[in-house]
Parts: C-alpha cells; sequence; structure tokens
C-alpha cells in the first residue's frame, strides 16, 4: 500500500461529499436512458471504444460514469473514490470530464491525474483504498477516435459480469441500485503519477543503463511526460521523437504500430536500442541495434529465458495469444517451457495467468504482462526490464534476438468494415467460411489461419502463418478478397 494515497476527506477543511437529490431525482436530472444505443454490446475486448461524436460522446460518457458508480458502489462496502486518467487525444478532456460527472452523481469522488499511461491508473487503484480505476484512450487508435477502460479495485480489468451491468444501466434494465444521499466530489491530482514512477524503478535499483544510447518514440501520447526522465535517470543517453502531447497526431505515422521512423533513427544514432509505445502505453515494441523489430514474442522468449534461468517462472509457463508465432512457440517448448494460448486480448492474457499461476504472459503486439513487477500490461516497465536484460547481458540486442528462434512467415491485414453487424457477425459469412476451410486443407500441418473481428477497431483481421512465405501470402490474400468482396461492402 501507497501510504501517501489515501482517500481524501475534502481540500481546505470541505467536506468529500455535499447534499444532494435520491437516485431517481438524479437519473432524471440527466436524462438517463434517452440515449439511442446500438444492438450490438457496447463493451469489447478492451473497454468502450469507438468514433467520437458517433458512438461516444460527453452525453453518453456522463450516463456511462453514472452507471459505472452504481456497479463500483453496489460492490463496495463505502463509496470510496475513483481513479481516471487520460491520453492526449482532443476528445479525451471532454470525456474524462463528462465521465466524472456521472462518478459524482453516483456519489462518488474522482480522483483526476491527467495525462499519464493507462498502466499508472491500475497501479494507483490497487495501491490506494480506491474502488476503481478508469483510463480515458483508444490505446493505438488513430486520433478521431477514443475509449473508456475500466479498473476494479484490485487494479485489474473490470470482470466481464460488472461490465454487463453497466450496460444494463444504460440499456434502462439494471438490476440492482444503490441509495445516494449526496454528490461526490472532484479533484486534481496528478501529483499521485510519481508513486507509479518510483514504482517502475524500485526492483531496478542495482540497474545502472549508463553507456546506453536509447531511442523512444513516444507516439505523441500518455508517456510523453515519464518515459524520458525514467531512463535519464536510469543512466541512459536518450533521443526522442514525437515527444509533446498532440491530439491531433496522436499514434499518426509513428508509435508502436509505425516502426519505420523509430528503425531509421536508431540506425542514424547507432543507437543501442529503440522503444515504440503505443498512444496510452500500455504496450511497446523494441527495435534492435541493427534497426530491426523485436515484437512481443521476442520480449516474451527473452524474459522468460531469464527468468527460467533465475528459476522465477512457475512450471516455466508463459502465457499469450492465437497469434503467437509458431516458431516462438516451438523454440520455448524446446527450451523446456510451457506456452498456453488465449483469445486475443490482454485481458485473456491476465484471466489465463491468474488461473494457472503464470507469472509472465503478453502479446505478440507488445502487451506484456509480468507478475513479478505489475499488474498489467505496461510499455514503461517492459522497455526498462528489456533495457536492463540487454545491459546485464553484455551483449547487443541484436545478438540476444539472433540466438532465440526464427520465425515462421506470418501475414497479418486488416480490412476496414464499418458495419459493425456484418464485422461482429462475420462468421455468418458462407463464402468466407468456405475459403478458410479450403486454405486449411491446403496448408494442413504446414500452416494456420487466424480471422477475427478487432475489439478495438471497425477491422477484420486476417491473419495467415505457413512454413513458406508463398503459401501464407498466397492464401492471405485469397481470404481478404472474400471479407473485402462480402462484408466490406
Amino acid at each position: 500500500m501507497v501510504s501517501s494515497i489515501t482517500r481524501t476527506q475534502g481540500l481546505g477543511g470541505s467536506s468529500a461529499s455535499e447534499p444532494g437529490g435520491s437516485q431517481k431525482a438524479i437519473e432524471s436530472s440527466f436524462g438517463l436512458h434517452s440515449i439511442s444505443l446500438p444492438a450490438i454490446p457496447l463493451f469489447g475486448t478492451d473497454g468502450i471504444r469507438g468514433r467520437v461524436g458517433e458512438l461516444l460522446s460527453a452525453p453518453l460518457a456522463l450516463q456511462i460514469g453514472y452507471w459505472a458508480g452504481i456497479v463500483l458502489r453496489s460492490g463496495s462496502s463505502y463509496p470510496g473514490s475513483v481513479i481516471v486518467g487520460q491520453d492526449s487525444r482532443n476528445s479525451s478532456d471532454m470525456l474524462a470530464m463528462a465521465l466524472s460527472a456521472g462518478l459524482t452523481a453516483a456519489g462518488l469522488e474522482v480522483w483526476y491525474l491527467g495525462l499519464c499511461p493507462t498502466p499508472c491508473v491500475a497501479y494507483l487503484t490497487s495501491n490506494s483504498d480506491a474502488i476503481g480505476g478508469v483510463m480515458i484512450s483508444a490505446s493505438h487508435n488513430p486520433p478521431e477516435d477514443n475509449g473508456i477502460k475500466f479498473f476494479g479495485a484490485d487494479g485489474l480489468k473490470l470482470p466481464q459480469a460488472l461490465q454487463a451491468d453497466i450496460e444494463a444501466g444504460l440499456r434502462g434494465v439494471a438490476s440492482h441500485g444503490v441509495d445516494i444521499n449526496n454528490c461526490g466530489r472532484h479533484y486534481s491530482r496528478p501529483e499521485l503519477v510519481v508513486n507509479y514512477t518510483q514504482a517502475l524503478k524500485q526492483p531496478l535499483q542495482a540497474v545502472n543503463l549508463q553507456g546506453m544510447k536509447i531511442v523512444l518514440d513516444l507516439a505523441w501520447g500518455a508517456a510523453v511526460g515519464l518515459a524520458p526522465s525514467v531512463f535519464e535517470s536510469m543512466g541512459a543517453e536518450v533521443i526522442c521523437l514525437h515527444h509533446q502531447p498532440d491530439g491531433d497526431r496522436i499514434n499518426v505515422n509513428c508509435g508502436s504500430t509505425h516502426l519505420d521512423i523509430l528503425q531509421a533513427a536508431v540506425r542514424e544514432h547507432n543507437a543501442d536500442l529503440g522503444f515504440a509505445f503505443d498512444g496510452d502505453a500500455d504496450r511497446v515494441l523494441a527495435v534492435d541495434n541493427s534497426g530491426r523489430q523485436v515484437n512481443g514474442d521476442y520480449i516474451l522468449y527473452l524474459w522468460g529465458r531469464y527468468l527460467q534461468q533465475k528459476q522465477e517462472l512457475p512450471d516455466n509457463l508463459i502465457v499469450s495469444t492465437v497469434m503467437a508465432n509458431l516458431g516462438f512457440e516451438r523454440a520455448w517448448k524446446q527450451s523446456g517451457g510451457k506456452l498456453i494460448r488465449t483469445a486475443v486480448g490482454d485481458q485473456y492474457v491476465q484471466a489465463e495467468m491468474h488461473r494457472t499461476g503464470g507469472m509472465l504472459g503478453g502479446e505478440q503486439s507488445g502487451h506484456i504482462l509480468c507478475r513479478h513487477y505489475g499488474i498489467t500490461g505496461d510499455g514503461l516497465l517492459t522497455a526498462l526490464h528489456l533495457a536492463a536484460l540487454v545491459q546485464q547481458a553484455g551483449v547487443p540486442l541484436m545478438e540476444m534476438v539472433n540466438e532465440s528462434f526464427h520465425t515462421y512467415p506470418q501475414l497479418l491485414r486488416n480490412v476496414r468494415v464499418e458495419d459493425r453487424v456484418k464485422r461482429v457477425g462475420w462468421k455468418e459469412c458462407q463464402p468466407l467460411q468456405e475459403a478458410i476451410a479450403r486454405a486449411e486443407a491446403a496448408m494442413g500441418d504446414a500452416g494456420r489461419i487466424l480471422v477475427r473481428a478487432s475489439g478495438t477497431e471497425p477491422v477484420i483481421r486476417v491473419m495467415v502463418e505457413a512454413e513458406a512465405a508463398e503459401l501464407a501470402n498466397y492464401w492471405t490474400n485469397e481470404l481478404v478478397l472474400q471479407v473485402q468482396q462480402h462484408l466490406a461492402v
């Protein structure tokens, strides 16, 4: 428990709550249940996410805040605080303020952090007496999108059952209520972020990154105020790219989804390695000293081998997703390890880690969870530990990667499908199902196929992996064509 994070009993001697109306009066005054909602579920694999002005609006965020407050209060013995953070998107201020209004209408106290990474919200929520946390961000999505992510009092993603309770309230079918006899208060608490940065560095106190040159691509997003100072405080020479908060350019041709500029910068500056974060810094991809991408599979393998050698990896288990490369899986098993695959989404990885007692898990996309040091996917934490591994190994990251494993050719294509009903119901598309069956029969054990609707973007993702690049390329093109012809129209 971080002793400096305790429930505020008002500032300047004022009470933490003020008199207000009853729950029904509050619901009436806010016009709850009056917003038209899509028929399909609002919550995806990472909270509620969509285009601002279409799915997401201030009135909806207010109602989400209110019903989230009701649900969080119903599971708590007292009406505690909720910690709220945001990324740099232009719409994040609006959504954060509207959400805060809803939370205070539910009688809760809001601690507003301002600009910060998503894992900062999760950490502070778990290390305080807050009853929940909320992050306003659409992660790696483009600037016009945004999202609302919820955490429970333990700092973990809010369970699906509680998400369903929030949505039930939004749709006017709430199964329970809470007596509200007061309104909450909103407090600005950016000073709490320092507790998160201290927690990041605490397990690495014996590590000195002096002599390392590291390039950071901060994607104009949530990590701009923290990542450079943390690396510099550990002795590294830091070169920053896209290092101001910019809501118009967040994730645009930069960050973890666009590595070209980072790769060129690493080569230009003869750097030891580079790191690219996404908009809310809950994931990271690396670039080795030759400018080559190092994705989540390699990060998991290298970190896993380190923990395995220290006998700190129970059952030598790594939890990953169906996207994990076959080359990674087979190399890890050859080293005596065990790999469990889950559905795509860090919440599924996290749930499986808790079910099995696993300590290391993550996704190829750079969501890495190491329960030795954190409770959720954390790009900055992962980057610090990978830099420490390279420093302690005394050899370049390129050499460490070369000695790990070789990936199977894997192609991933995203096909934009604006129609949410078609996107979610893609399995009902008979021509696509027939094409998948033909591809699986043709490749047999020499490859695998994964088609899925993204839970965070309006796209269908088509992934084909095969021992031969020609096979992967052929069947990827064939399946993408089917999606374009039958779903994207």
